[in-house]
């Protein structure tokens, strides 16, 4: 059964998984292309943070940024290295899709890195029925970013 938190930021566990996430995207991504926010950028409320436990063990995370009333942007979605590779990713997005669904977003959006690093990401999204698209929001045409979008229906 999964279980979903909000915020949940002073968790010890969420707290790593988080500061993993910033330090290694950072860390693959090229000066100027890394879009990833750190857990202080997270608390904006604009944004709305989930941790998702599976048998009371952290399993991953995931947030939704409104850009407006109808559109939203997924950013910081991270599996546990010990969950990767089991479809959980998927279980993540899907849960971030109904929520967004609850919340009348009728557009989710998505920037993520074009390198080697970023397949397994592009691979989880495409599979989710999101397609690439031109770079939305703040966004500005980047080599080294990949756009995509979905369209959601309530």
């Amino acid at each position: 059964m999964l279980k979903s938190i909000v915020g949940n930021f002073e968790n010890h566990e969420v707290k790593k998984l988080l500061i993993k996430h910033f330090i290694e995207l950072k860390s693959v991504s090229q000066e100027g292309s890394t879009h990833v926010l750190d857990i202080d950028g997270l608390k904006d409320s604009s944004i709305k943070f989930f941790s998702l436990w599976a048998d009371n063990k952290l399993m991953g995370c995931g947030a939704l940024k409104f850009l407006d009333k109808e559109h939203g942007e997924f950013k910081s979605i991270r599996i546990v290295d010990k969950h990767r590779n089991k479809g959980n990713g998927a279980k993540i997005v899907n849960h971030l899709i109904n929520e967004a669904k609850k919340l009348n977003i009728k557009r989710l959006s998505l920037e993520t890195g074009a390198g080697k690093f970023f397949i397994p990401a592009r691979k989880l999204f495409l599979n989710c029925r999101f397609e690439t698209c031109e770079p939305f929001s703040h966004y500005k045409k980047d080599t080294n970013s990949v756009y995509m979008s979905l369209l959601i229906s309530n």
